[in-house]
């Protein structure tokens, strides 16, 4: 083609010839700028961001359902920041007493905080009221469970690993922030289970040696039970958790965007390359549809199963304890231990440690430690000090596989020992009896879970893989069905669709 032949081109790139064609067939000039080119020009002209954009929309997710995990979190925050700001419309923020004139006639009369009257009326007078209050309570007991889900699969698969070792860290703030939500928010109704678990909270705050009274006093207000702590529960869960969480999720989904996605090892995936679909418009449109079906589940559970009925457990007395009293089940784990510990209170440099300070905050403390510093634990332990993109098959680290299994464990153990009055009343057993079983299960069961996960990957990993298993070409050397430089293939069919709509096979 000689220099006078070739086509120009209008601002978007497209032949002036093709331009003229449409033109002439629907009397519109595609060369000239819609509104919207317009404003898009107008506004990366000032901000720079068109190039920023175009990146974020060519990111390459990987196709495995295990990484929409981090995305059902994401989505249980916005679901509990919506419900959430409904919620505090009515939300009445205030330990100070009133008298009950709600319609639930069994309370009527009856003296309560203003926080508690204020959450019966959401619960009985404000419409929707109480089905926003079920999805949020169940969307904050799912969300942390998806975030543990979450830390679990990028723990078992060395998704930690460098470069990533600040993104497990945030990931596991998540966790904390998450924590503190629950637990500050589990405490807002004022009702007897709350108030319960806000006192086991103030026991394990004020254990501490030299600042815990100090920590107790300015969290809770005073000396518990107080009417302080009801506002500032609700400032340090309205206010100050969801900012702290909003900018880590930003700093976690943005570290995510600015490095490489990690991904299963296959038959295209490198270190040096990501195999799976565009941010626009597969996984956009992936992700917005399972944010609708997040948000449809949460709306099914809340609207037909019962959670946290303040009205059978009655205003917060001091000087009564519900029972049977579970809390949610992330912080079942340390009801749990505080339940099976013994009544043991040593002397250290002459000072006598509370019994309840081992169990509520020396034991979470140091299974915490372990698991948020765990990047450089593994790195010590393997001597990998390298970059990795690709993921490990959980049983092809045996070690760190039987660490992670033993965690849960204890975690599990002591879980179901928050609930030893409820098991001890359907076994007909006595709680003496079943809290020995539950401190000889919390030492032994991790061991041997430890031991049995430690066997079960090595002999996975002495299974041969599927194509050793396959025949070799005594000519080529590959295995039967090909390979090449391109890897090893998996023997099977290869079919033609045929002209009448059927298949016949053809060789491969």
């Amino acid at each position: 083609m000689t220099g006078h032949d070739k086509p120009t081109v209008d601002h978007l790139g497209r032949p002036t010839n093709e331009a003229g064609k449409e033109l002439r067939a629907t009397g519109h000039d595609p060369s000239e700028r819609t509104f919207l080119e317009a404003a898009a020009q107008w506004f990366d002209e000032r901000t720079g961001t068109a190039h920023l954009v175009r990146t974020t929309l060519r990111k390459v997710f990987p196709d495995h359902w295990s990484f929409l995990l981090g995305e059902v979190a994401l989505f249980c925050f916005v679901i509990l920041l919506a419900t959430g700001t409904f919620l505090t419309f009515f939300f009445v923020p205030s330990g100070q007493p009133v008298i009950y004139q709600g319609s639930y006639e069994p309370l009527q009369g009856a003296p309560v905080s203003a926080a508690y009257d204020s959450v019966m009326n959401l619960s009985f007078e404000v419409r929707a009221g109480l089905l926003m209050r079920q999805v949020h309570h169940w969307t904050a007991v799912i969300f942390v469970a998806v975030i543990v889900t979450h830390l679990a699969r990028a723990f078992f698969t060395g998704a930690f690993r460098r470069p990533r070792e600040l993104n497990w860290i945030l990931g596991f703030g998540l966790l904390l922030f998450a924590l503190a939500e629950g637990i500050t928010g589990y405490s807002l109704p004022d009702d007897l289970l709350s108030g319960t678990g806000a006192r086991i909270f103030y026991s394990a705050a004020i254990s501490i040696p030299f600042v815990g009274p100090y920590i107790a006093s300015l969290v809770f207000g005073g000396e518990f039970p107080t009417t302080a702590f009801i506002s500032r529960f609700f400032v340090l869960h309205v206010m100050l958790l969801p900012g702290i969480f909003i900018v880590t999720i930003a700093a976690h989904v943005g570290l995510v965007f600015l490095q490489k996605h990690t991904q299963y090892r296959g038959p295209l995936q490198r270190e040096d390359n990501v195999v799976g679909r565009h941010f626009w418009p597969g996984q956009a449109f992936l992700s917005a549809g399972l944010f609708f079906l997040t948000a449809a589940v949460m709306s099914v559970i809340g609207g037909l199963v019962q959670i946290n009925p303040i009205w059978s457990y009655g205003p917060f007395e001091p000087s009564v304890v519900s029972s049977p009293a579970q809390p949610d089940w992330y912080v079942g784990w340390l009801d749990g231990a505080l339940r099976i510990w013994p009544s043991f209170e040593p002397t250290i440099l002459g000072i006598t440690l509370p019994s309840v300070f081992l169990p509520g905050i020396v034991l979470p403390g140091v299974l915490f430690t372990i698991v948020a510093l765990w990047p450089w634990i593994d790195r010590r332990l393997t001597g990998d000090r390298g970059v990795h993109h690709l993921l490990d098959w959980p049983w092809e680290q045996p070690v760190r596989a039987a660490a992670g299994a033993a965690i849960l464990t204890v975690f599990a153990v002591l879980t179901l020992a928050g609930g030893n009055d409820v098991i001890a009343v359907f076994l007909d057993l006595r709680v003496e009896t079943l809290t020995v079983i539950f401190q000889i299960l919390v030492i032994m069961l991790p061991i041997v879970v430890a031991i049995l996960t430690y066997l079960l990957c090595r002999a996975r990993l002495r299974r041969p893989a599927p194509d050793e298993l396959a025949p070799r070409d005594a000519t080529s050397g590959d295995s039967a069905g090909g390979g090449g430089a391109h890897g090893p293939r998996h023997a099977g069919v290869a079919l033609r669709r045929t002209a009448d709509g059927g298949f016949e096979e053809v060789e491969a």
